[in-house]
């Protein structure tokens, strides 16, 4: 039994931060490639930050410079730190393990694994 719960979403300013935070009740951190995806409504869910479990990381250009993915392994817990915030950010902000993947591609994606396992998200909202 697996469970993947994300959590650290709200409401903030053009500018400002958030953490979102994403805990893993099994060994997916440990054992595969974990990304951060977002979609807002009426769009395409796309990817946002990636790190494998080799500890190579990726982003979607729309963030790099302002997110960074990290993940600390103790205690299961994946981290997206958002800086700078635009309205253009707004999304639900969705955790993923991608099974039988270990590397981060490009673009905030994973390697191509078997298959994807999500946990259910939380809402940001920048204006």
């Amino acid at each position: 039994h697996v469970q993947l719960v994300e959590s650290g979403g709200g409401s903030v300013q053009a500018g400002g931060s958030l953490r979102l935070s994403c805990v893993d009740s099994g060994y997916l951190y440990v054992t595969y490639c974990m990304a951060w995806f977002r979609q807002a409504p009426g769009k395409e869910r796309e990817g946002v930050a990636a790190i494998g479990s080799d500890g190579t990381t990726s982003y979607a250009d729309s963030v790099k410079g302002r997110f960074t993915i990290s993940k600390d392994n103790a205690k299961n817990i994946l981290y997206l730190q958002m800086n700078s915030l635009k309205p253009e950010d707004s999304a639900m902000y969705s955790c993923a393990a991608e099974l039988g993947s270990m590397t981060a591609s490009s673009g905030g994606y994973c390697s191509t694994g078997i298959s994807t396992y999500w946990g259910q998200g939380t809402q940001v909202t920048v204006s």
